[in-house]
């Protein structure tokens, strides 16, 4: 059975041209690839053939140029306007992913994975690609995210039109992406978490950054009539009301979710089997082992 249609995603590719067009907002994008350098650089392993799988623009691939252990780097997206993805070698959609089983040594993602339908699909997609011991590092973002954009306009909608309609997308928890690394056969799956509070003179200002990144509303579901005037005033109060800091800026909570996992190989380290440990964790403790079944005594004070 396919994925549910969550996301437009030719809507998503419309949406990012505009960007372009406007002026593309990259200061996530380029902390992301900042961080993804680091991350890379502290793995002793050397990578002749990696992907960047769907992100947008160019800024991992400037972060990763150089990386001593690291050769070709192939740019994928499915933008096919260059205007801002220099160096895409092969125009694709991150869920249909063009490559050989195990012939890839990397696989990178920014800020792109979590508009996919089918995120265990791509998992597992990016699983077979990679040859054993081949690295799997990503960002997306996490449930967190716009946590105040989403409460301010359910709030305004409930008032001024009666209802909700959905505006911000479901992003996806990281206890989730955890399990989903396990699902799709990674090996020494990692999760970590890293939040952002970007703050803006106005929620107008946020507004427009969310324009600049392409990022406004790509849900299927959403309401296809235009928003409401007097509703986006409202959700704009709402939003200074409940959270601006003293000098009156407001808050942007932005979750960035990262995940690794590797390719499974006989040299990467293996959990113990039940049953091998050579020394009691009482005996560790100081304690005396109670076996199964035995009631504790009454405790002396």
């Amino acid at each position: 059975m396919s994925a549910p249609h969550v996301f437009d995603r030719p809507l998503i590719l419309r949406r990012r041209q505009r960007a372009i067009a406007l002026g593309a907002a990259t200061f996530l994008l380029d902390r992301i690839a900042e961080d993804m350098a680091d991350r890379l650089a502290a793995t002793l392993r050397s990578f002749s053939r990696g992907v960047d799988l769907a992100t947008p623009g160019d800024a991992i691939r400037r972060a990763l140029a150089g990386h001593p252990r690291l050769g070709n780097l192939i740019g994928v997206d499915a933008l096919a306007d260059r205007a801002e993805t220099a160096g895409v070698a092969v125009v694709a959609d991150a869920e249909i992913l063009p490559f050989a089983d195990g012939s890839l040594d990397l696989v990178v993602s920014g800020l792109a994975l979590q508009a996919v339908d089918d995120l265990p699909g791509t998992f597992a997609q990016v699983r077979r690609a990679l040859r054993p011991d081949g690295l799997f590092l990503a960002a997306l973002l996490g449930g967190a995210t716009l946590t105040e954009l989403r409460q301010s306009f359910a709030l305004a909608e409930t008032e001024r039109e009666g209802g909700l309609s959905p505006r911000v997308a479901p992003f996806a928890d990281i206890r989730d992406i955890g399990a989903l690394l396990q699902r799709a056969g990674f090996a020494l799956p990692v999760t970590d978490v890293d939040v952002v509070t970007v703050r803006y003179a106005s929620p107008f200002a946020l507004f427009s950054d969310l324009r600049r990144m392409g990022a406004t509303n790509p849900l299927v579901a959403r309401r296809r009539t235009p928003l409401r005037r007097a509703t986006l005033m409202r959700a704009a109060e709402i939003y200074a009301e409940k959270f601006s800091d003293p000098d009156g800026r407001v808050r942007a909570t932005v979750e960035i979710v990262w995940l690794s996992g590797w390719a499974p190989h006989e040299s990467q380290q293996k959990p113990l089997k039940p049953g091998s440990a050579t020394h009691r964790l009482a005996d560790a403790l100081g304690t005396r082992e109670i076996s199964t079944g035995e009631k504790a005594g009454p405790r002396r004070t």
